[in-house]
């Protein structure tokens, strides 16, 4: 039995797409970068995509975050003042993904997917950079440091992070990891964990505000197949994604959103 009407191999598409983007979210982000080419492609419209992309991806958000637990310790007070900032973030890029015509979501949306891929291309530099940063702030003879609390520079950019996931969602967990990886005290994989919570908080707070303000524009079927691919990426992504090749990820990725981008703008 299927869940849309359209057939198994419409559904294995968008559930494969649920899978794969819930084990690159637990990694690096970007998921929502197969999902949404994916249900553009089958012809749905961009604002009935991301809403109902949002909202699926939810499941791998949990997974995620479950499975960087560890790397979560110690950081319950980093966490108090970066939550909040960022689920403001969010409800404010909700309540602009549903108050501003659809034209414009669909003026703005290709230039999102490419500021997206220019997140996903330039990961590694972005990372380099703020292993430097981090460097130069540890002396030789300097005791080990753990994530102190965060800067409000931090803070602010966090809640403009949030405005962006929650109006677009795509790479907005490539966003915070740039961010947090220059601006947090602690590790990369400190700031990974940290970025899977705060993304599951916008996602979170933008499916609420949908639920309550967009009902008739979510496409339940396909919350669906999202919900159960991205529940076991989830997982998957946070148990063994770090050994998938980055180049490799990262190419189709941007493959996909240049797919993306060609249905959206042709």
């Amino acid at each position: 039995m299927f869940l849309s009407s359209a057939g198994w191999l419409h559904d294995a598409l968008i559930l494969f797409a649920g899978l794969w983007a819930g084990t690159i979210n637990a990694v690096v982000g970007s998921g929502t970068l197969v999902t949404f080419p994916v249900l553009v492609a089958l012809g749905y419209a961009p604002v009935a995509a991301t809403i109902s992309n949002a909202m699926g991806l939810i499941a791998g958000n949990v997974a995620g975050s479950w499975g960087y637990r560890r790397e979560l310790a110690g950081l319950g007070g980093t966490l108090l003042r970066l939550l909040p900032a960022s689920i403001l973030g969010g409800i404010t890029g909700a309540w602009l993904l549903l108050h501003l015509p659809e034209e414009v979501f669909g003026t703005i949306a290709p230039f999102l997917i490419v500021v997206a891929l220019l997140f996903v291309i330039f990961q590694p530099r972005l990372q380099s950079w703020a292993r430097e940063r981090a460097a130069r702030r540890v002396q030789p003879g300097d005791v080990a440091e753990g994530p102190g609390r965060p800067s409000w520079q931090l803070t602010v950019l966090v809640f403009l992070a949030g405005i962006y996931g929650g109006y677009f969602v795509a790479a907005q967990g490539i966003l915070l990891v740039g961010i947090l990886g220059i601006f947090l005290h602690g590790t990369l994989q400190n700031a990974n964990a940290v970025k899977n919570v705060l993304v599951l908080g916008v996602n979170v707070v933008a499916a609420s505000s949908y639920l309550l303000f967009a009902f008739d524009r979510i496409i339940w079927p396909v919350v669906a197949l999202i919900a159960v691919g991205s529940l076991i990426g989830g997982f998957v992504g946070a148990a063994v994604g770090r050994r998938l090749p980055p180049v490799a990820l990262r190419a189709v990725i941007v493959l996909l959103g240049l797919t993306a981008l060609w249905f959206m703008v042709f």
